[in-house]
């Protein structure tokens, strides 16, 4: 009998992030799943209403399972795994398999990862890859380096393990680009990396920008058409309401203050642009996306799990 265990929040707070429980309230987590058969790891795990960020999940050796619905996804060796906030976790050792290691790491994306992000999906919200086998150790070592960065802790770590991840999305992100694709310069994904970090100055310039990565502002202007298909500003608005989406989604933070953290002090105005960008106001787009959890949760109800 394979057992199930549903994410709950109990009176004491779960510390261990293996464990059911845990409230994955961070930007960044990582960890290895030792599961072998019968051990206190092997249950399978169930979050119906899924997660306020990603997850990542490399199998290292064994076998998994993915369950949606009727149909069934197996994890195998080199495997990798993308849940978005809106995916179901459903998922645990498979019943034949006598263990099922994995890395995973849990994340809240930078703003312009968005592109990373977009992998061909096997089941609803769940994008699936599996790399070169010559490239099956450089993601396991990636992972490991990861875990090892979060685990010693200290002012920097978090940043430190957000850059190693960005490379483990970079090196995936290149492996299926044709090769013979423009190579995008540097010194645009240098700028866009500056305005991401800097989405809450509402004072910064396109100059600003530009200096930083050692440009005229013309100049930098030229080249983000050339690259990317749209000017600086669009640019960065469009990472300010991706921001403001994912903060609307997985917080309770007022709109405002919302609206402030993206560089919006004037909240009519961040509520203007919002319904521009997404055809809701800010409000509008919070309580639908409310909406769609509890309806997500309520569907879920009716899954039984196998023995």
């Amino acid at each position: 009998m394979l057992r199930t265990l549903t994410q709950r929040h109990t009176a004491e707070p779960q510390l261990d992030p293996l464990l059911p429980g845990y409230s994955f309230n961070t930007h960044l987590v990582a960890g290895l799943t030792p599961i072998d058969k019968e051990s206190y790891l092997d249950f399978f795990i169930h979050r119906p209403e899924g997660m306020k960020g990603y997850i990542i999940n490399y199998t290292l050796k064994g076998e998994g399972i993915i369950l949606e619905g009727n149909t069934s996804h197996p994890c195998r060796a080199d495997d990798l795994w993308l849940f978005s906030p809106e995916a179901v976790h459903h998922y645990g050792r498979h019943p034949d398999a006598a263990c099922w290691h994995h890395q995973w790491v849990y994340f809240r994306p930078r703003a312009y990862w968005r592109e990373w992000l977009k992998w061909p999906s096997l089941m609803a919200h769940t994008g699936f890859y599996r790399p070169q086998e010559e490239d099956g150790e450089i993601y396991s070592t990636l992972f490991a380096q990861i875990i090892e960065t979060v685990s010693l802790g200290g002012l920097y770590s978090e940043m430190l393990a957000m850059n190693l991840l960005e490379q483990l999305l970079i090196r995936r992100q290149q492996s299926v680009t044709d090769p013979l694709q423009r190579q995008l310069d540097p010194r645009i994904h240098a700028a866009c990396q500056y305005m991401n970090e800097h989405l809450s100055d509402n004072q910064l310039e396109i100059s600003d920008v530009a200096e930083s990565v050692c440009l005229s502002a013309s100049r930098l202007s030229h080249l983000f058409r050339q690259h990317l298909g749209v000017s600086v500003l669009k640019w960065r608005e469009d990472q300010r309401i991706n921001q403001a989406k994912l903060l609307l989604s997985t917080s309770q933070l007022s709109i405002a203050a919302i609206g402030s953290s993206v560089g919006f002090d004037d909240q009519l105005y961040f509520s203007r642009v919002f319904r521009k960008c997404t055809g809701s106001s800010p409000s509008e787009f919070r309580v639908n996306r409310s909406h769609q959890l509890l309806s997500k949760e309520e569907g879920q109800r009716s899954l039984r799990w196998p023995s």
